[in-house]
C-alpha cells in the first residue's frame, strides 16, 4: 500500500516551502535590489531620507538574496589581460644585489672588489677584481640562493649563478622563473578582485585563463575603460630620499639614483635614490581626507615594520626633502619637519575629490605586482541584456507550454500532477540559486531552459512503469508503489550521468560554461527530489481522497 509517513510529509513540504520563500524576492527584483544598494550605501557613509526610504520599501523580515545578472544580462565591461611576468625578474634581481654583494663582500681577500654593472633586465651583473677566483665567487654567490617553494620546483633553487671572465651572472632558475610566474599571476588576481570590490561593483567575475592572462568581467559598470581605470594603474607607492630637483628631463641623475617628473606637470623633475625608504606593501591602510587647507588629500597608516623605518627616517633627516612616488611619478616631496613615529601621515597634491578617493582605493588594494597589458576590451550596453532576458524569457515560457501541453496530453490527470512539481522545480531552481549567491547568465538561462524539458523525464519513467504493471491485473495502489520502486535505479542512472557532466563542465570550463553548468547541476538535483517526493506525494494524497478502483495514466 501506498504510506507516507506525517514526519516526512511535514518535512518534504516545509523544505519546499523554505526554498519557493528564498525565491520570492525575485519577483520584485528592482525593489529588493534598491533596498540591498542602500543597505550597503547607509553602512558605508550613513544614513539619509533617500536611502531610508529605499530601505523600507522591503521588509526586514523577508528574504533579500536575489539571483545575480550577470554581464550579459546586465551590461557592463569586458577585459582580457595579460599578465606581463617578465617585469618581476629584473626586480628580483634587485632584490638579491645587497645579499649577493655582502656575500662576496666576506671573500674581499680572494675575489677582490666588487661591483655592479649594467646587464640585460632580469639579470644581475657583478664584476670582480680577481677573475682567477671566479669559482670561488660562483660557489659563495650560490650560497644565497634559496630552495624553491612550490610542487614543480621541489628540490631546486631560485637562482643560477654562471661566470664570464671578470663578471658573474646571476638569474633566476627556469624552476623559479615558473612558480615566480605563478604567484604573480595569483597575486595580480587577487589585486584586481579587491580593486574591483573596493569601487563597490556589483558580482564581478575575475579569472584566471591560461599561463598568464586574465578574464574581467564587471556587470553594471559604464565602460571598458571606466574598468581599465580602475584596475590598470599599478599602484606603486614608495618613499625615496630626494638628492635634488632639475627642470632638465634629461639630465644625468648619477649612480644608483633616478631621475622622475612631477605629477603636478610643472615640469619639475627630481632626482631620488633608487633604494626606497618605505614601499606600499607595508602599508595597512589609505583613507580619502583633506588638509589643513581643505584639499583633497590621502591619510594612510603603515604596519609596525614600516612604521619603524618612517619614523627612523623622519628622525634623521629632519629638514630633508622626502619624495612620495606613485608609479614613478612624485606626487608629493614634502619637508621634513619634525619626528613622525606613529607610522601614519598625509599624501598631498593636486588632487580632486574622486582622484583622492580612488587613490585610496588603489593603494588598499596594493600593488599590481606586474604591468597588465589589455588585450581585448568589450562594452556591453544595458538594452542588449535587456533583449537577452527577454529572449530568455520568450524562450522559458515557450518550453514550459510546450512541456505541461504534452505531459497534460500523454498522462491525463498524473501529467497534471507532473506539471505542478514541474512549475515547483522551476521555483526551487530560483531559490537555490538566491541562496548560493550565483549569477545568471544567458548560457545560464539555457540551462533552466533544458532543465524545464528535462525535468519530466523522471515521471515520463515512472508513469511508464505504472502503466505496465496496471497490465498485470495488480490494484492501482500496488501499480502505483511498484512503479515508483522499479523507475527509481532508472531515474538515479541517467540523472548522475548528466550531474557528472555538469560537474566536469564546472571543473574545466569558466564564465558563461560554469553559469550553464550550475544551473543544469542544481536543475538535476531540483528534477529528481519533485518527480520521486512531490508528485508522489500529490498522487499518495489524490489516492487517500478519491480511493479509486481503477486508474488510467
Amino acid at each position: 500500500m501506498l504510506q507516507i509517513s506525517t514526519w516526512k510529509r511535514v518535512l518534504i513540504w516545509a523544505f519546499t516551502a523554505l526554498i519557493l520563500f528564498m525565491a520570492v524576492p525575485n519577483l520584485f527584483y528592482p525593489r529588493v535590489e534598491s533596498h540591498n544598494d542602500a543597505l550597503k550605501q547607509i553602512e558605508a557613509a550613513g544614513a539619509t531620507p533617500e536611502l531610508q526610504e529605499a530601505v523600507s520599501a522591503w521588509p526586514s523580515w523577508m528574504p533579500s538574496g536575489l539571483l545575480n545578472l550577470g554581464l550579459d544580462l546586465r551590461g557592463g565591461a569586458y577585459l582580457l589581460a595579460d599578465v606581463q611576468v617578465e617585469d618581476v625578474y629584473a626586480e628580483r634581481m634587485n632584490g638579491y644585489w645587497p645579499e649577493v654583494r655582502d656575500a662576496l663582500r666576506e671573500k674581499r681577500d680572494t675575489v677582490g672588489a666588487i661591483r655592479r654593472v649594467d646587464g640585460p633586465a632580469g639579470e644581475l651583473h657583478v664584476k670582480i677584481a680577481n677573475p682567477e677566483a671566479r669559482a670561488e665567487a660562483i660557489e659563495t654567490a650560490k650560497g644565497v640562493s634559496r630552495p624553491i617553494l612550490s610542487l614543480t620546483g621541489v628540490g631546486s633553487n631560485d637562482i643560477e649563478v654562471t661566470g664570464q671572465g671578470d663578471t658573474l651572472i646571476v638569474t633566476l632558475s627556469e624552476a623559479e622563473k615558473i612558480a615566480t610566474d605563478d604567484r604573480t599571476v595569483k597575486q595580480s588576481l587577487e589585486i584586481v578582485r579587491r580593486r574591483v570590490d573596493e569601487a563597490g561593483t556589483r558580482e564581478p567575475s575575475i579569472q584566471r585563463q591560461g599561463e598568464t592572462r586574465i578574464i574581467i568581467q564587471v556587470p553594471g559598470i559604464g565602460s571598458a575603460q571606466e574598468l581599465k581605470d580602475l584596475i590598470g594603474q599599478t599602484a606603486k607607492l614608495t618613499f625615496h630620499p630626494v638628492v635634488s630637483r632639475t627642470s632638465d628631463p634629461e639630465a644625468n641623475p648619477g649612480a644608483r639614483n633616478l631621475l622622475v617628473p612631477s605629477m603636478d606637470e610643472s615640469g619639475t623633475y627630481y632626482i631620488i635614490e633608487e633604494t626606497f625608504v618605505v614601499s606600499g606593501d607595508e602599508l595597512t591602510d589609505a583613507q580619502p581626507s583633506f588638509d589643513q587647507n581643505g584639499r583633497p588629500a590621502v591619510s594612510f597608516r603603515f604596519n609596525p615594520t614600516g612604521a619603524r623605518k618612517f619614523g627612523d627616517y623622519t628622525r634623521d633627516n629632519i629638514g630633508s626633502p622626502f619624495a612620495i612616488v606613485l608609479d614613478n611619478e612624485v606626487i608629493s616631496a614634502p619637508t621634513i619637519q619634525d619626528h613622525i613615529p606613529g607610522g601614519s601621515g598625509i599624501i598631498t597634491g593636486n588632487f580632486t575629490i574622486e582622484e583622492s578617493t580612488n587613490l585610496a582605493v588603489l593603494l588598499r588594494a596594493g600593488a599590481l605586482p606586474a604591468e597588465m597589458t589589455f588585450l581585448q576590451e568589450r562594452t556591453i550596453g544595458p538594452e542588449l541584456g535587456a533583449d537577452s532576458i527577454e529572449a530568455g524569457r520568450i524562450a522559458t515560457i515557450v518550453a514550459f507550454i510546450a512541456v505541461l501541453a504534452f505531459m497534460w496530453l500523454s498522462y491525463g490527470l498524473f501529467g497534471i500532477f507532473a506539471n505542478i512539481a514541474l512549475i515547483i522545480n522551476v521555483g526551487l531552481i530560483f531559490g537555490l540559486l538566491s541562496i548560493i549567491g550565483a549569477t545568471l547568465t544567458l548560457p545560464g538561462i539555457a540551462g533552466i531552459v533544458l532543465t524545464v524539458g528535462m525535468a519530466v523525464d523522471a515521471n515520463v519513467l515512472v508513469f511508464e512503469r505504472i502503466r505496465e504493471e496496471l497490465k498485470t491485473a495488480r490494484g492501482p495502489s500496488r501499480a502505483i508503489e511498484l512503479g515508483y520502486e522499479k523507475a527509481l535505479s532508472a531515474i538515479l542512472d541517467a540523472n548522475v550521468t548528466t550531474f557528472i557532466t555538469a560537474a566536469i563542465l564546472f571543473a574545466l570550463g569558466s564564465g558563461p560554461v560554469r553559469g550553464f553548468a550550475i544551473t543544469l547541476g542544481l536543475g538535476i538535483l531540483t528534477s529528481v527530489f519533485c518527480a520521486i517526493y512531490i508528485t508522489r506525494m500529490l498522487i499518495v494524497m489524490w489516492f487517500e481522497r478519491r480511493r479509486p478502483k481503477t486508474i488510467e495514466v
